[in-house]
């Protein structure tokens, strides 16, 4: 293992900063791998944090169910311009039209029309194929092709087509098709390949400011869960590593270059976004300083993935850290200074213009979707914003959610009025912007690439 002091100093000094109890970074430069980890795997039996501590990586898995599906596509078994019933005759929708039109593409980039995800209590039949089937009950937010919004049931329908294809459950076709060719030992969706090796236990902070155990893994039973394809699987440090220069590199024999290469092409803009200016096949893609940056990440209970590439330099670098909500900012911050330190380059923070009690008053009031409320207040001296998984939700089901996000300071962002950014809390820096329908009216807003329609207008308590 290779280090470098002023990598194992920033990642300490950082994971100290926002009071995470474990964090496990890599990077990648000049060829040259470099690992730096702080803390440990858990509070209550602590072990120290190194490059193969295991993490739930969320919603970093859908890199490896497009890898799986651009490999069947290479391997002529797969059409990614074809309609989803052709490998999943079974499909509806809650519009026929999208149903017959929606494309493996569609589900790959996130235009498929489909809301986040199926919010569903129901038990009995937790497979892929069970997911599948209540899918009409999820409302649609635009034609197929219409829209970009960041969608975690295409991927799980995605990875139904993986299923369809292989004739395997998915998780033991993506080990057959991506992890085990590629080279990653960490990487799997079984509980019992977890408790067998070291893994970090996740944490949530309370109001109190203290830490709680965060406890997702009852979502990680045996079986095809429902989740898999879109959020389900376990890695390292290292293995998130060997994955960033697989798709750096020639293919190995997996995939033609050029299929990776086309991955990491735009195929959707997405406006305003801190998630991505675009997106490609799995990956997102936005442009930091002058140079093209490929990343992903996910987020999960307690838990918080991130990974960025910069092909033009065979770049990456890989966070993985273990107390949420502060997670997310740690693993940004770790990624603007590897950038920095490495490359030389600067990721600027957006500075909103002062407040205007007029146009906050505008844009307060609640948004929602399937499964969240995000609440937008204007209190005379700045705009908060606030996120919840919907109480009916939350009360319905047994499985531990993640907290919610309390009231945090945003602001509007100069040059279109309608864009702003999150200026504290877990979420700062996240950006997105206030959608308006044809009279000029705000009927949406943008939340990490995913859509929320407003539902009221009256401006909440902050």
């Amino acid at each position: 293992m290779t280090q470098d002091s002023r990598l194992s100093g920033f990642v300490a000094a950082a994971a100290e900063k926002f009071d995470v109890p474990g964090v496990s970074v890599g990077v990648l430069v000049d060829g040259r791998q470099f690992y730096a980890s702080h803390g440990v795997t858990s509070l209550e039996n602590p072990l120290p944090m190194d490059e193969r501590t295991l993490f739930p990586i969320a919603s970093a898995t859908k890199s490896f169910t497009a890898t799986a599906l651009v490999r069947l596509a290479s391997d002529g078994r797969v059409d990614l311009d074809a309609p989803v019933r052709r490998y999943v005759p079974e499909l509806e929708l809650a519009d026929e039209e999208t149903a017959a039109t929606v494309t493996v593409a569609n589900l790959l980039n996130h235009t498929s029309g489909l809301s986040w995800n199926l919010i569903d209590t129901d038990e009995e039949d937790e497979t892929l194929a069970g997911f599948v089937a209540k899918l009409s009950r999820l409302e649609l937010i635009a034609a197929p092709g219409e829209r970009a919004s960041y969608s975690q049931a295409a991927y799980n329908l995605a990875g139904r087509v993986v299923e369809k294809v292989t004739g395997m459950p998915f998780e033991k076709a993506v080990a057959s098709l991506v992890l085990e060719p590629v080279g990653l030992p960490d990487t799997f969706f079984d509980l019992d390949d977890v408790v067998t090796r070291k893994f970090a236990l996740g944490y949530n902070r309370g109001e109190d400011g203290g830490l709680r155990v965060a406890t997702p893994w009852k979502a990680y039973r045996g079986g095809s869960r429902g989740n898999n394809p879109g959020g389900g699987a376990i890695s390292s440090a290292s293995d998130l590593l060997r994955w960033a220069r697989f798709h750096l590199g020639g293919g190995e024999g997996i995939l033609p270059v050029g299929a990776l290469r086309r991955m990491q092409e735009q195929t959707v803009e997405l406006r305003g976004s801190s998630l991505a200016d675009g997106f490609g096949i799995g990956w997102f893609l936005r442009e930091v300083d002058g140079v093209r940056a490929v990343r992903i990440g996910g987020s999960g209970n307690g838990q918080f993935s991130e990974l960025l590439m910069v092909p033009e330099r065979n770049f990456a670098v890989v966070s993985l850290a273990n107390c949420g909500p502060d997670g997310h900012p740690l693993n940004q911050s770790i990624v603007r200074w590897a950038l920095e330190h490495y490359l030389g380059v600067i990721e600027r923070a957006p500075e909103p213009v002062p407040y205007d009690d007029t146009r906050a008053r505008e844009v307060a009031g609640r948004y929602e979707n399937d499964a969240m409320n995000i609440d937008i207040a204007a209190d005379g001296t700045r705009l908060t914003l606030a996120a919840e998984i919907k109480p009916e939700i939350r009360a319905a089901s047994d499985a531990e959610m993640p907290p919610d996000y309390a009231p945090a300071a945003m602001g509007l962002l100069p040059g279109d009025e309608d864009e702003y950014v999150i200026t504290e809390g877990g979420l700062q820096g996240e950006r997105g912007f206030f959608s308006r329908d044809e009279n000029g009216a705000v009927v949406g807003i943008d939340l990490a690439g995913r859509l929320f329609t407003r539902a009221q207008a009256e401006p909440q308590s902050p």
